[in-house]
Order: C-alpha cells, then structure tokens, then sequence
C-alpha cells in the first residue's frame, strides 16, 4: 500500500529478501554486524577496488529494505550519468538545456509516481466527488521507496552542477554510482554534492587514528540520542497524538515539546552515525546540524536545521527563482514557493504543506517586521542586555518552530486542528499530574528528561567553542570514562524496539 494522506510514519515494508538481512536500521544488530564486515574488507582491498566493494556493500544495504527498488536507483545512476556526458560534448546551450530537462523529468518522474501520485490523486478525487464528476483517478498499490527524495535530489545536483559547468562529467560510471548510493548516507542523507563528496571516492586512504575515534565518538552520540531520547519520546507522542480527542490538553502541550526534541534526536541522530560511519571509512560528509534550537529566528534556523536539504533548495530553486533580487512581493513569493516544495517534500500530505506554508510565512514576517521588532527592543531596553535579548528571542523562535510540528506530526489536519483547539482550553480545563501520565511511567519521564538535559549540556559546551577542553585537552582516562559512561546510559536506558528513523519515510 502507498503512503497516503493517513499513513503516517510508517513501519516500513516487512519484505524480507532470501540471504538479506531484515530493514538493516542504524539501530539494528544487522548493522552492527554488517559495518564491522565492511570495515575489514575495505582495509583489506586495494585502494583502487576500494569503490567496487562500497558499492556492493551500498547497493546489499538498500535491497535490505526491498530488492526490486535498487532498480530504481540503477534508473537514476544510469540516466544522470549519460546525459552528464551528453551536455558536455553539446555545443548547442538549447541541446544542454534538453538534456538537463530529461533528467529532471526523469528523476521527479520516478519520485511523482512512488510518492505522490496517490496524493494528487486523492486530491482530485475528493474535488471530483464534489462536483459529481465519475472519472477518479486510480490508486497505485505501491511502496514508496526508502530514501528516495535523498538520493533523487542528490543524483539530480550532479546534473545541474555539470550543465552550469561547475563540475566536469564523470567518466568513471562505477564512483559515480557509489556517489548516488554511498550506504552512509543513502537512505536519509546528508544529501551531498557531487563536488564535494565524488572527488573523496579517488582518495587514497590513510588510516587516521584521530579519525576513527571521532567517528565512532559522532557514532555513539548519534545512538544516544536516537535511542536513549528520540526512541523514548516517540512512546509518548504517539499516544498522544495518536487519540488527541482522549488526551488532555497539557498531555498535548507536553507530547508537542517532546515530538520537538524527538525529531531531532532522531534525525541528527542518523545524520551523526552517517557521518561517523563514513569518517570511519576515510570520507567527509556535510554537517546536517547545528544546535538548531538555539537560533534566534526562523532564518536562522534553517541555517542550523537539515542544512543539507536547505541549501539544496537555496541553489536549485530559491537562487534560481530569483531570490531576493527584484521587489519585496517578488522575494516573498520565492520564499514561500521554496518552503511550500519544501514541505512538499517532505511527505504526500496537507499537513506537510501547510507546516512548510507556516515557515514560508514566518520568514517573510520576520523581514516585513524586522524594523519593527528592532524599534520595540530599543524601547523596552532589550538592546542594552543582550543576554535577555538572546534568550527571549530564542524562546520565542522554539515555539514558533513548536506550533509548525504540530502540524508535521499530526496524522491529519483535522488531528492538528483538534490538538490546537485542546492546548488553547488549557485555562479552562481541569488538570492532575495523573493527566501527564499517559504512556511512560514518572521514571521514564525522569529519565529522557535527564538526558534530553545532559544533550542540551553538550549543545550549550559546542556553541561556546569550548568542546575542545573538554576532549582535545583532556586525559585519555577522563575522555573514556565519558565514552563508557554513554555506552552504559544506551545499554541501561536505550529502547531497543529496532523503531526506523521518522526521515525514512521521506
């Protein structure tokens, strides 16, 4: 069955391929089996068959989830990398210019058919009925592939990169396909540029002490973070949000900050054990995240939020559309085009748009008022203690960002609407700490909370440039016993329930 515009965070396919190993999560046993394997074989391959296993390894990681869409990424591979080669040897700007459009029809094709056909089609439907209209759109009994607006936007880069002549063509159509499929970072990025990461695959490897450490240090944090916090949460926000109508509005409130720090942990949880798992291998990937919750406005935090994808869409589309060259109203417009697509992407679901919709809005109030809200700080005296400053601005950037992810998270807009309609009646409702315990003991809530504090610890050390005294400058001892102190916190209070990362389905 496809995702459709109910089906929200979804398990995943239960296909289990002969001689392949089961959905091979992060966060899996698999996995921990399966990296180590790589890691040996790619130690003992000669540098210039190193790409051959990756891609192996890469391509068995996908088909884990369901063999037949590797074709899907072969289609991909296949038809960037000729038409690469084609708009090079063009003389013709027209003839470049067709070329780049089969490959954008060709990779948005493939993505409109698995993720949103069905979406559209609904939506046509549901007009449809209301006029009498007999003709409906079919559904499409499909899955929709894992990753796949990862590595479509990553493959399509390559193609615009090489038609503005950033880049030269690829010959070498095997790097190029590691460079699609690269299993660190396949399924839920980075999204990576082709300048950037295609380039590393010709490397020769040098075996960095430092290195590996570092990657098994970004490793660990991202497995507590996804299983000790994200995972934990996850339990109660999706009892809240899944019966909001039985759920008392502080249950709400409470569900909305903690699905917050859920998807966060959650998602900079994957992006730092890919990270690591590549620098293990000898590879850099772009950083994905950067103390998000400490922006002190919407501009920046997208600067700090998933900046993979939003700089993919500031230099594929917002740049492209015009930016903010032109009048105010045309500015405006590119921003909202931009975070409407954005959330678009992001799911097959109103809500999606209409969480991207509200960011889109936000940062073009925050340009139109920005005079405003300065004339205002002056007068209160904000400007003179800019600490206060900082912090009021921070707060009320979160729960800008808060009030969005109730609409992400919902599993529809009438659920979003009614957990809306439910915090506002908080004034007038009666309310017990029994009302708060919906699905995690006064323990577990202890627990997360505890953590979600020791990570917000390290947040504030990173953001003061200080995270070197305490690893780089400290004793071998003091550093392990911070290591093992992680270790024991995952063994002792991780939820091992092999749950996917919420971006899968993306």
């Amino acid at each position: 069955m496809a995702l459709s515009t109910g089906q929200r965070f979804f398990t995943g396919p239960h296909f289990v391929p002969i001689l392949l190993w089961p959905d091979m999560l992060f966060n899996s046993f698999d996995f921990l089996l399966f990296f180590p394997v790589v890691y040996l074989l790619f130690r003992l391959t000669p540098d210039r068959h190193r790409w051959v296993l990756l891609l192996a390894a890469s391509y068995y990681f996908y088909m884990s989830w369901k063999a037949e869409y590797l074709v899907l990424i072969l289609v991909s591979t296949a038809i960037d990398y000729l038409v690469a080669l084609f708009m090079e040897k063009a003389e013709s700007p027209m003839r470049r210019k067709v070329l780049l459009i089969t490959s954008i029809a060709a990779n948005l094709g493939i993505l409109f058919t698995f993720k949103y056909a069905n979406f559209f089609g609904e939506s046509f439907n549901f007009i449809a009925d209301q006029y009498n209209l007999t003709w409906h759109f079919p559904a499409l009994n499909v899955l929709l592939p894992v990753g796949i607006s990862f590595y479509t936007f990553q493959s399509l880069s390559y193609s615009v990169d090489v038609y503005r002549g950033e880049r030269a063509a690829e010959r070498h159509l095997g790097r190029f396909a590691l460079y699609v499929a690269f299993f660190p970072q396949l399924v839920a990025g980075p999204i990576e540029r082709s300048t950037r990461l295609l380039p590393q695959f010709y490397r020769r490897f040098q075996f960095s002490e430092s290195e590996f450490v570092l990657g098994l240090r970004l490793m660990l944090w991202g497995f507590f973070k996804k299983l000790v916090i994200a995972d934990r949460l996850a339990i109660y926000v999706n009892e809240a949000f899944a019966n909001p109508a039985e759920v008392h509005g502080v249950a709400l409130l409470l569900a909305t900050y903690f699905f917050a720090f859920q998807i966060y942990c959650d998602f900079s949880g994957y992006s730092d054990i890919a990270i690591g798992t590549a620098k293990i291998l000898g590879y850099d990937l772009m950083d994905n995240f950067r103390q998000p919750y400490f922006s002190r406005s919407i501009g920046e935090f997208w600067r700090r939020w998933h900046i993979s994808l939003s700089t993919w869409f500031r230099d594929y589309l917002y740049i492209p559309l015009g930016g903010n060259r032109g009048s105010r109203a045309f500015w405006f417009r590119n921003l909202m085009i931009v975070f409407v697509v954005s959330g678009l992407w992001h799911g097959a679901n109103w809500t999606f748009v209409i969480w991207g919709a509200l960011h889109g809005a936000y940062m073009v109030f925050g340009v139109m008022s920005k005079s405003w809200r300065s004339n205002l700080a002056s007068r209160l005296g904000l400007v003179r203690h800019g600490a206060l400053l900082t912090i009021l601005q921070v707060i009320f950037t979160f729960h800008l960002v808060c009030f969005a992810w109730i609409f992400f998270r919902a599993e529809s807009l009438r659920d979003a609407l009614l957990v809306l309609y439910k915090i506002a009646l908080i004034p007038r409702e009666n309310f017990s700490l029994a009302d708060l315990n919906i699905a995690l003991g006064w323990g577990e809530l202890g627990i997360v909370l505890v953590a979600i504090a020791a990570m917000e610890l390290v947040h504030w050390i990173e953001a003061t440039g200080r995270s070197g005294l305490f690893f780089h400058q400290r004793p071998r001892s003091w550093r392990w016993s911070l290591y093992l102190a992680a270790l024991m916190s995952i063994a002792f209070f991780g939820v091992f329930s092999h749950s996917e990362f919420i971006y899968f389905q993306f």
